[in-house]
């Protein structure tokens, strides 16, 4: 397991990461959201050990994490890491002697990656002759060549086509399964949502939401849409009711508690036929934009 306790960076005047604290279990893995700035990147960096903190810890394993723990993490940085002008497969080869692989090691398996995900013809390439999507497989493929025992990844995502996701989709959870914890960050939520066990959301540099997807959706705000034979019009009118929206029939509310919306419901059933009535559960945008605003 990998934990955040208490981490705090400054630069200068500003307070880029806040008192975070957050953990990844193992076999699990963990969406990182926030806007530009809210203190994401800072926090991988620390994680890894490239940036200083000025107070909390980062543990591994229920202990404070050391160099050779971290020597064993594959991290992605948000600016792609490979050198432009050396060739692909040399440039892996080089990455996984560094996390202790022979070259042969490194070469058989960095080629299988490489074929994998559509890049067997281009092994002798220089990186900067890739397209900017091939070139973020490529960074992806550097992250968990080493047999990471656990992943930090800053926007690995980026850049890629649908089949391109779907691929590192795939290759995460390989990982997972095998029991290594994943961090990473990423503006798609969607797919955050669709991927993740759990999800942070940094704001300002602070921890303003945590959970799993279910868990943040459950605490949101109580809405229900009712849809009746008739005109809504009249829920207005309704005791404990703030009315979001009315459209001829249908009508989205938020009542002040259930025992509110269930006397609506009563209402609304001795006045006629209803045809709908069902909770209004927030994406994680909406639940985002709550939290972030």
């Amino acid at each position: 397991m990998l934990q955040m306790r208490g981490a705090t960076r400054r630069y200068g005047d500003v307070l880029a990461v806040d008192d975070v604290t957050f953990e990844v279990p193992a076999g699990s893995m963990v969406g990182f959201v926030g806007a530009n700035g809210a203190g994401k990147t800072t926090t991988m960096r620390m994680i890894m050990g490239l940036l200083a903190m000025d107070d909390g810890q980062v543990h591994w394993d229920g202990r404070p994490i050391s160099t050779a723990d971290r020597s064993r993490f594959g991290y992605m940085p948000e600016e792609r890491g490979l050198y432009p002008k050396q060739p692909v497969l040399d440039q892996l080869v080089y990455l996984g002697r560094l996390h202790g692989m022979s070259s042969g090691q490194a070469s058989a398996r960095a080629t299988e990656l490489l074929e994998r995900f559509g890049l067997g013809e281009r092994l002798r390439a220089k990186v900067e002759q890739l397209s900017l999507g091939n070139q973020q497989r490529a960074q992806i493929i550097a992250s968990v060549l080493g047999d990471p025992v656990a992943l930090i990844l800053d926007e690995p995502f980026s850049g890629l086509d649908p089949a391109a996701v779907d691929q590192m989709s795939q290759l995460l959870r390989e990982h997972t399964s095998a029991g290594v914890p994943v961090l990473f960050s990423s503006h798609q939520l969607d797919l955050v949502d669709r991927l993740c066990d759990s999800i942070v959301v940094l704001h300002h540099g602070k921890v303003v939401a945590e959970g799993t997807s279910h868990d943040l959706r459950s605490g949101g705000p109580l809405r229900y849409r009712i849809t009746l034979d008739g005109d809504a019009g009249w829920v207005r009118g309704a005791h404990g009711i703030q009315v979001l929206d009315v459209d001829g029939p249908t009508a989205v509310v938020q009542p002040d508690n259930e025992q509110a919306a269930q006397q609506l419901l009563r209402q609304a059933v001795q006045l006629g036929g209803v045809r709908d009535f069902s909770r209004v559960v927030p994406t994680l945008s909406e639940i985002y934009r709550e939290v972030a605003a």
